[in-house]
């Protein structure tokens, strides 16, 4: 079973760079599972309803979002749906050690066409990340209810540390963790020693010649000066990082993992 994640996809113009390249890779790895990073869609800031319909368009089972999942207010009846709806509103995710309360779920299982159960679970970190719940004893409660052998974690966080701590700790029990948010590709891809795949930052889709997805001198002039300014999403050189993983259906055991990087 092939799996393909695609990292934080910013902007417009991380938009037009996945659907330029999604289609051949798709095809070319034959790939089963797709999940896109979506956080940033929306203009650098958040998701739209309409953005994830494009999305689930380009054939992305399942999206997963971090800390701006709530920047477009929009999003918020998209994702309110009830538990056991298999539509696409429910397919995008918020961390799952988010409060109780706020829309949507952080976790989604789901079946292929070919019958394989799979699951992904959306997480975020606490290290140098706005308050939420331990991410270890969450995703520890909803393995627990969990049946799929085919497990992906988003590990969307700050710390290199606390989603390489996330990936040893999942290790043998998932089938893959992925880290986001930092926008910047990890060159640790790797299998852990228990058949879980690993990499602590897949990178952004999204603006390669920026300041992780902002127009660079925007970013310069708050560093120069200290002073505010509207942060605005870059367009120049997209490239679409993503990761591949291919593992057994049966064990969820992974026996391979590839980093991509596509520009134009």
């Amino acid at each position: 079973m092939n799996i393909l994640f695609v990292g934080d996809v910013f902007g417009s113009a991380g938009r037009r760079i996945v659907r330029e390249h999604l289609p051949h890779v798709m095809e070319s790895n034959a790939v089963d599972l797709l999940v896109i990073n979506g956080e940033n869609a929306a203009g650098g800031f958040g998701i739209t309803p309409g953005i994830a319909e494009e999305l689930f368009d380009l054939g992305a089972h399942v999206i997963t979002t971090g800390n701006h999942i709530w920047d477009k207010k929009e999003i918020f009846e998209y994702m309110s749906v009830p538990e056991g709806s298999h539509g696409r509103g429910r397919r995008v995710l918020r961390p799952a050690n988010y409060a109780v309360g706020t829309p949507g779920f952080g976790i989604y299982q789901g079946e292929l066409p070919a019958g394989q159960q799979y699951a992904v679970i959306n997480l975020q970190g606490r290290v140098f990340m706005s308050s939420c719940d331990d991410p270890f004893r969450k995703i520890r409660e909803l393995l627990d209810k969990t049946s799929a052998k085919v497990i992906l974690v988003d590990v969307h966080g700050e710390a290199s540390s606390e989603k390489m701590a996330l990936g040893w700790y999942l290790d043998g029990r998932v089938t893959a963790v992925l880290g986001t948010h930092t926008h910047v590709p990890t060159a640790d891809e790797r299998i852990l020693h228990n058949g879980t795949a690993f990499q602590t930052d897949v990178g952004m889709s999204g603006p390669f010649d920026s300041v992780i997805g902002v127009e660079t001198e925007l970013v310069v002039q708050r560093f120069l000066t200290g002073m505010p300014g509207k942060f605005e999403a870059a367009k120049a050189n997209p490239k679409m990082c993503a990761t591949l993983i291919e593992c057994d259906g049966g064990s969820g055991r992974a026996s391979r993992i590839r980093r991509i990087m596509l520009g134009e």
